[in-house]
């Protein structure tokens, strides 16, 4: 493979399709309006699983088979990859395995050993990402592949000349709205506040149906935790709210008591790129270029990554 490739887009979705692509030969330069550090993906959590994206068949086999991509990754410290043990917990209900339980095996915990609050929880060993690591693990592999990147911002698709790449790869995630243009493309804010970490050694998330705001628990390097989180459909901000930030906290120190009066070090922001149905096809332009659309994986860019980037390098090489 020694087309030319154009990427356009340097969030999770668009360096990893790049790294595919170029370790296989391919001619490859990712195009960005922001750096990878100032991309969505840089303000995510992260844990492993499925969240706001569709449609679930597709997801779920584009999650599992990214999973063991993961796994393997957290044996090098230096990806910002580990396997953490942690609980998803609910109030109300039953607890149900969840679909992914056959690749991560998963262990009822019982209502006393839980905070006074959840019904329920399951214990699971997942991939834990530490996001601006990853991403410049991503970047350096990227560039060790012969990969390269610019700055460059394109108002449509239809503005690449052929002679600048035989093949262009969308991965502008939100971007993809004006960019392509496609109107099914719009953002659910998240919004994370990022404390000094007072002991915590393990992931909780709460079961919340799709609820606007929930809590999350995720410990990072570096002695920080990541607090969460909202989940505000459409809402295009990208300032963080003080009061929801403080709803953030509380919520999260009535389930972990040490958290009260730790020192907040950041607060964060990101737009998720969310479509009813993730794209991810083959298309010629009206310029004569093709083009392989992947955007829209909404919450779970980061746990589809690996699978979407092999299915788009297989587009890719078919043209």
């Amino acid at each position: 493979m020694r087309m030319r490739v154009a990427v356009i887009g340097s969030g999770v979705i668009g360096l990893t399709t790049a790294v595919v692509l170029a370790e296989r030969g391919a001619r490859v330069r990712i195009w960005a309006r922001d750096q990878a550090e100032h991309t969505t993906s840089a303000v995510a959590g992260a844990l492993w699983e499925p969240y706001r994206a569709e449609p679930a068949d597709l997801v779920n086999d584009w999650a599992a088979r990214t999973f063991d991509t993961l796994a393997d990754l957290s044996q090098d410290a230096g990806t910002g990859v580990r396997m953490v043990s942690g609980v998803k917990v609910g109030r109300t209900g039953e607890a149900e395995h969840p679909w992914w339980s056959s690749i991560a095996p998963v262990t009822p915990v019982a209502a006393d050993a839980l905070p006074s609050e959840f019904r329920w929880g399951l214990r699971a060993r997942l991939p834990l990402l530490d996001m601006p690591v990853y991403l410049d693990y991503l970047r350096r592999r990227f560039l060790a592949a012969g990969g390269q990147i610019a700055r460059r911002t394109l108002g449509r698709l239809t503005d690449v000349d052929p002679d600048e790449a035989d093949v262009i790869v969308n991965a502008a995630g939100l971007g993809a709205r004006d960019l392509v243009p496609d109107d099914e493309v719009r953002p659910i804010q998240g919004q994370l506040v990022v404390t000094q970490n007072p002991g915590i050694d393990q992931w909780l998330v709460e079961s919340t149906g799709g609820a606007a705001e929930g809590l999350y628990v995720f410990p990072q390097p570096d002695n920080r935790v990541i607090l969460g989180g909202t989940a505000y459909d459409g809402r295009w901000g990208t300032a963080p709210d003080l009061l929801t930030a403080e709803r953030i906290i509380a919520r999260c120190s009535g389930v972990f008591p040490a958290l009260k009066g730790a020192r907040v070090l950041e607060h964060r922001v990101g737009l998720r790129p969310y479509r009813p149905r993730v794209r991810l096809e083959r298309q010629v332009l009206d310029s004569g270029v093709v083009c392989v659309h992947s955007y829209g994986h909404g919450g779970a860019g980061i746990t589809v990554s690996w699978a979407c980037a092999d299915d788009t390098a297989s587009l890719v090489a078919g043209s």
